[in-house]
C-alpha cells in the first residue's frame, strides 16, 4: 500500500474513532440531561402556564428556570425535531417528568388546569356555579361535598356545611374534578391563611373550633359590609361591643343573604323595614347574637378584622360616601341619626 493512502486512511480512522467517541458523549450527556430532574417518588407538582405565541425556545428556558428540565439546550434540540406547536394554557407539571414527556403533554394539551376565580364575599352557591360554569364540577356535587359530614368533621368545623371556610381566591383545576377534592382545596387554603395571620387552630394556644367558627361568622359579615379595607377592623369592633352588650347586630348584608340565598330572590336594591322583620334566624335585626353561619367567603382582610378587631367605643356606623364606600362610626344613636342627615345633604 503506498505510504500517502495508508496514511489517509490511518486518518480517517482516527477521525471516525472521535466521531463515534463525540457520538457517545453527545447521547451520555443528552440522555442525561433529558432525564428528569427528580426521581417519580420525590416529583413536586408545579402549576406551569404556557401563553398564547410563546416559541418553544423561550419555554424551554422557563422550564429550566422552573425546575422541570435539566438543561434547555436539549429541550431545543427536541423542539427541532418535533416543530408541533406547544398549545397555550395552564398545566399541572412535575420534576419526574422527562423532557419527552412534558413536551408530548404541551402538545397534545394534556392535564391543562382551568381558572377558577372566587371572589370574595361569595356565597357557597355562587361558588358552586362558577365551578359548574368552568366544567370543573356539577354545582350540585359540589353542594353536596360542602356538605358532607365526613369532610365538615375533618375541618371541625361545628356547622352544617362549608360556608365560610372555602377561600376565595384564584385556583387552577382539571376538568372534570371530583368536587369533594376541590372543596378539600379551598378548604385547606383557608386554614393555610389563616396561618399566615398567626392564628393558632391546634397545639397549645389554639383557639376552639368554636371560637375559630365564631370568627368566621363575623368575617363573613364584615366581608359583605365593607369597602374600605380601613374601615373593616372598625366594623368588626362594632359587632364584638354589640354581641358584648347584647345588643343586635343589625347587619343589613344578614336580611340580604336571606333574600337571595335561603329565598332564592333576585338581589335587592334597597334592604326595606319589611324586610328587617322577616322571620328567620340569619335576620340580625330581629335575633340578637351571631346568625347560624356564616354569610359569604370572607378574605384576609375581613378575617384580620374579625380576629383581631379595633378596640373602641363605637356601636354604630353609617355610609356617608357611597363612591368610596366611606361610613360615619359614632358612639350614640343620636349621632347616627345626624350622620343619615348629613348623608342625604350631600
Amino acid at each position: 500500500m503506498k505510504k500517502p493512502v495508508k496514511i489517509c486512511l490511518i486518518t480517517l480512522s482516527s477521525l471516525l474513532v472521535l466521531l463515534l467517541m463525540a457520538a457517545g458523549a453527545g447521547f451520555f450527556l443528552f440522555t442525561r440531561f433529558e432525564e428528569p430532574p427528580s426521581s417519580a417518588s420525590t416529583a413536586e407538582p408545579v402549576v406551569f402556564v404556557v401563553n398564547r405565541g410563546e416559541s418553544a425556545r423561550a419555554v424551554g428556558r422557563r422550564l429550566e428556570e422552573a425546575g422541570l428540565i435539566r438543561s434547555h439546550y436539549v429541550w431545543d434540540i427536541l423542539a427541532r425535531l418535533n416543530t408541533a406547536y406547544l398549545k397555550a394554557g395552564t398545566y399541572r407539571l412535575n420534576t419526574g417528568l422527562s423532557q419527552q414527556e412534558i413536551q408530548d403533554i404541551l402538545i397534545e394539551g394534556k392535564q391543562q388546569l382551568y381558572p377558577v376565580t372566587i371572589p370574595e364575599g361569595s356565597t357557597l352557591k355562587k361558588t358552586a356555579a362558577l365551578f359548574a360554569e368552568k366544567g370543573i364540577c356539577t354545582a350540585a356535587d359540589f353542594l353536596a361535598a360542602a356538605a358532607n359530614p365526613a369532610i365538615i368533621s375533618r375541618y371541625h368545623i361545628p356547622g352544617s356545611t362549608m360556608e365560610g371556610f372555602l377561600y376565595p381566591d384564584t385556583y387552577f383545576f382539571e376538568k372534570p374534578y371530583s368536587a369533594e377534592a376541590v372543596v378539600r382545596h379551598l378548604a385547606d387554603t383557608f386554614f393555610i391563611k389563616l396561618g399566615e395571620i398567626n392564628i393558632k387552630t391546634s397545639g397549645e394556644g389554639a383557639l376552639s373550633p368554636e371560637e375559630i367558627y365564631e370568627k368566621v361568622i363575623i368575617a363573613s359579615i364584615v366581608e359583605r359590609e365593607y369597602r374600605a379595607a380601613d374601615e373593616a377592623p372598625l366594623m368588626a369592633g362594632v359587632f364584638e361591643k354589640r354581641l358584648a352588650i347584647g345588643m343586635p347586630l343589625q347587619s343589613c348584608a344578614t336580611v340580604e343573604y336571606i333574600i337571595t340565598e335561603i329565598e332564592g330572590k333576585a338581589h335587592p336594591k334597597t334592604i326595606y323595614t319589611a324586610d328587617t322583620e322577616i322571620n328567620n334566624p340569619y335576620n340580625t335585626y330581629r335575633f340578637k347574637g351571631l346568625p347560624p353561619g356564616p354569610i359569604s367567603e370572607p378574605g384576609l382582610v375581613a378575617l384580620k378584622a374579625a380576629f383581631f378587631p379595633a378596640k373602641t367605643d363605637y356601636l354604630y356606623f353609617r355610609l356617608v360616601n357611597a363612591e368610596e364606600g366611606r361610613h360615619y362610626f359614632s358612639t350614640t344613636f343620636d349621632q347616627h341619626i345626624k350622620a343619615a342627615a348629613f348623608y342625604i345633604k350631600n
